[in-house]
């Protein structure tokens, strides 16, 4: 605080006489002491009228604020989980099946992964060294699109072996993916086979007996064949069905999820008991999870509560990446193969591979 302050004062001159006065000035503050406290105004935060807080050498430290680790950060946990993940796929070894297990991928359901989760699963498998087979029954030819092999019109196709008897050797390309997975392509005349098949003698048959004589004589023996379907029961599907040994479902966790999914089951049956007895339901695909949704995990549920024993832990997740991949003729697996899609997929895989042919 400033003071007003009174001072005498004298002056001497050169005859030798002195005048003397009074003079006044407002001396500055002294300076703070260090070591004392200082009165610093505050505000109640409870009642909002202000208060004076000590500050300074003495005064108590203020605590520090409670900022979370770095390692408790929402994406760091991310971090670690996609790398413990990474981690695990990589030291695990997985078993090959003593014989090829022929699975067939089908929903009647349009839009709900069957075609991604076909590629992908393979692809996955491939990458571990299993030799593996995509027929693609599909007219689309998706599946053929993304494992990178020609399908244009000209090619010889899956239509090439069921209508016109083609080996199978003389149809099948090894996919760029992966040196142990292989396609048979579908071309646009597999649109016209549903009605040409109308005529044919054993026209249930005939693509089971193509891949009989094909997997008899292939040497070294494939591992697993996997084959995509249309979203209809027509046919195609009804060959698929009767070719496979067992029935991979994808099924999207969304409202309309399960419609439709107790008449394809039906047809499966149908199918089980008058054209393949060893054919059963043997995984069912849990795809496109969103986990910020309710609905999603309401889904999922009901699924594992209806069939405890077919679903897979593993969940599919969306995805950019799995969207993107085709576009550029590839899985997933091999566009991006750290990508939480690409490791749910090989998560999936290896689920599969564990759990063996249950038939």
């Amino acid at each position: 605080m400033a003071v007003f302050r009174r001072k005498k004062f004298h002056v001497k001159h050169s005859d030798g006489s002195v005048d003397e006065g009074i003079t006044s000035a407002i001396s500055p503050p002294p300076l703070p002491d260090e070591k004392a406290p200082s009165a610093v105004p505050a505000v109640d935060r409870n009642s909002g009228s202000m208060t004076t807080e000590a500050s300074g050498a003495d005064a108590p430290a203020k605590p520090m604020r409670n900022t979370p680790p770095y390692q408790d950060a929402p994406l760091a946990q991310e971090i670690a989980d996609l790398s413990r993940r990474r981690r695990m796929l990589a030291a695990d070894d997985l078993p090959r099946p003593e014989s090829t297990r022929v699975i067939t991928v089908a929903n009647q359901k349009g839009g709900v992964g069957k075609t991604t989760s076909t590629v992908n699963l393979a692809a996955a498998l491939a990458r571990t060294g299993a030799r593996v087979i995509v027929i693609d029954l599909d007219p689309q030819g998706n599946a053929s699109t993304a494992l990178g092999v020609e399908h244009r019109a000209d090619t010889l196709s899956v239509y090439d072996v069921i209508i016109n008897d083609v080996p199978i050797e003389e149809v099948i390309q090894k996919s760029p993916e992966f040196s142990a997975l292989f396609c048979i392509p579908a071309t646009i005349h597999l649109a016209g086979a549903e009605i040409e098949l109308v005529s044919r003698v054993a026209r249930e048959q005939r693509l089971r007996r193509a891949l009989d004589l094909f997997l008899e004589a292939a040497e070294p023996r494939f591992d697993y064949v996997f084959i995509d379907c249309p979203p209809s029961l027509g046919l195609l599907t009804i060959n698929a069905f009767v070719a496979a040994r067992e029935v991979l479902i994808p099924i999207q966790c969304e409202y309309y999820a399960l419609e439709g999914l107790s008449q394809l089951l039906k047809n499966i049956e149908l199918i089980e008991k008058h054209l393949n007895p060893s054919l059963g339901v043997s995984t069912i695909l849990l795809t496109m999870y969103d986990v910020r949704t309710n609905l999603a995990n309401q889904v999922v549920q009901d699924v594992r509560d209806h069939f405890p024993k077919e679903v897979l832990q593993t969940l599919i997740p969306r995805s950019v990446r799995i969207s993107e991949a085709p576009s550029y003729g590839q899985t997933v697996v091999s566009y991006d193969p750290n990508s939480p899609g690409s490791l749910s997929y090989r998560e999936a895989a290896a689920e599969i591979a564990r759990r063996g042919a249950p038939f």
